[in-house]
């Protein structure tokens, strides 16, 4: 496979140099041509060039037709090469100091620098974006934090209590670890969000079933729908997908988790696909605890957390994570629900 690229990378240049050559050639002949017929005309007309014209005339005249040559080579070679090489100079002093947000601009007709500017452009927003979410989770860090510190924080504080009983530490060692959990998922979800927020190129798509994934999806989350004792309602067209396979099993196991989080013992919650012309629909229902107006409104949003008696089951980022991939896939989500009736949610992927 490399051979084949330098042999293809040789055989490039080859051609350019043949393309430039032949340029080259063809101002000559033609600069030629034209001397030459404007000596023949000359000669027609009856006037003797070399008696009319002074040589030193002809000198000038051929002098001028040189540096206009040159100084058209010149200007070419310095607007088309040797500036956009000074403007990648000078942008990566730029991003070396930690400026990642440039971006240049080329509209020259040499390829192999129209490239060049392009994956350097490439580079500076994938530096870009990991500064961007280095320094979302730096902030998010420092927020979200610090109520699941402060609380193994207590937890290990009583654990240093002589006087304990076995089950009093118990208690609080089980306690301590599910602060851990928190803090691993909190890490785990903002790194994530932000990534996907910021990254530029999310991969090459893939092709497979996506009524197999809704099912694997179910499978995965077996532990807490059957704790609950919960029952599935599946209605699954046979659909073959090309998309982010990954990111998408992270939305589905997310939808499911809050429909099985938010609903009642013994509930059924219900998961359809469906096909339309153009688009792919992917639906969600429970018979749980639903939302208000105000609620749905903010659904979407960080860190925000409908039901305020379960913030110690979650950390407000599943939905926001949800949406921002479904966005990226090219698709859209879709809540509805009220207080008491349960919610509904709906995800529509482009076929």
């Amino acid at each position: 496979m490399i051979r084949k690229e330098q042999r293809a990378v040789i055989k490039h240049y080859k051609k350019m140099v043949k393309r430039i050559t032949l340029a080259f050639l063809t101002t000559i002949v033609f600069f030629t041509a034209l001397i030459l017929m404007l000596h023949f005309l000359l000669g027609k007309l009856g006037i003797d060039i070399h008696s009319t014209f002074n040589p030193a005339i002809i000198s000038i005249i051929l002098y001028i037709i040189c540096v206009w040559l040159a100084s058209a080579a010149s200007y070419f070679t310095v607007w088309n090469v040797f500036k956009p090489l000074q403007e990648i100079s000078a942008a990566s002093k730029k991003i070396a100091v930690g400026e990642y947000d440039v971006k240049l601009e080329y509209t020259g007709k040499v390829q192999e620098l129209a490239d060049t500017i392009e994956n350097f452009n490439y580079m500076a927003q994938e530096l870009n974006s990991i500064e961007m979410i280095r320094n979302d989770f730096v902030a998010n860090v420092s927020h979200e934090f610090k109520t699941p510190l402060t609380s193994l924080t207590g937890y290990l504080t009583l654990l240093q209590d002589d006087t304990l009983t076995p089950e009093e530490r118990k208690e609080y060692i089980s306690k301590s670890f599910f602060s851990i959990e928190k803090l691993n998922d909190l890490t785990e979800n903002i790194l994530r969000l932000s990534r996907i927020e910021h990254q530029a190129d999310l991969g090459e798509p893939d092709t497979y079933r996506l009524d197999e994934q809704l099912r694997e999806a179910i499978v995965l989350l077996e532990p807490k729908w059957s704790r609950k004792d919960i029952t599935f309602d599946l209605s699954l067209k046979e659909v073959t997908y090309t998309g982010q396979r990954s990111l998408l099993f992270q939305v589905w196991t997310n939808l499911l988790s809050n429909a099985i989080k938010f609903s009642h013992d013994s509930g059924v919650v219900t998961v359809s696909l469906e096909e339309s012309p153009h688009h792919y629909k992917v639906i969600f229902c429970d018979e749980g605890i639903g939302m208000t107006e105000e609620e749905q409104r903010h659904i979407f949003d960080k860190f925000y957390q409908a039901d305020h008696s379960r913030r110690s089951q979650g950390n407000g980022l599943g939905l926001a994570l949800c949406k921002e991939i479904t966005d990226r896939c090219g698709g859209k989500i879709y809540v509805s629900s009220k207080p008491g009736g349960g919610s509904v949610f709906l995800v529509s992927l482009r076929k």
